[in-house]
């Protein structure tokens, strides 16, 4: 099985870590893990896997676009934490027609219900939408959760 995680810029604070936990998790239960993001979203993320435990393939978020195919993985999780990561999420989910959840985080309660509002307009993604920004907790307990009943319902 294969998953794709999605990053959006990496200004958030708990989307690195969130990364990393994210590809443990998919990892123990069996998934070869990819990541697309952009250049500097890479960079942390390899920083905080230096031996690459958890991580896979890093791609480029926008060139990997020309070869996505529907069917190329088994399951996508974007970290939206903004409008242009909504739009990145919106169009791989498009792409690839596979089972999704969308991670939509923000400081800002405001920005959490708009961006949670885009994906859900445009997707039939799961989504996790929590207020969190510094701290991972939050995103990391409601994405547990949502992960245990994607598998349970398999």
């Amino acid at each position: 099985m294969k998953a794709l995680i999605l990053l959006g810029c990496p200004e958030a604070p708990s989307q690195t870590p969130m990364a990393v936990y994210a590809s443990y998790k998919l990892k123990q239960l069996g998934y070869d893990v990819s990541i697309a993001s952009n250049p500097a979203a890479a960079k942390l993320v390899e920083v905080s896997d230096p031996e690459k435990n958890y991580i896979g393939e890093l791609l480029n978020i926008d060139k990997c676009l020309d070869s996505l195919e529907e069917g190329q993985f088994d399951l996508l999780v974007g970290f939206v934490h903004k409008d242009a990561a909504a739009s990145f999420f919106i169009t791989y989910y498009h792409i690839l027609q596979t089972k999704s959840i969308a991670l939509v985080f923000e400081q800002d309660g405001d920005l959490v219900e708009e961006y949670r509002e885009m994906v859900e307009s445009s997707t039939d993604a799961e989504i996790v939408a929590v207020r969190a920004y510094h701290n991972p907790t939050p995103l990391r307990v409601r994405f547990d959760k949502t992960l245990n009943k994607i598998m349970e319902s398999e």
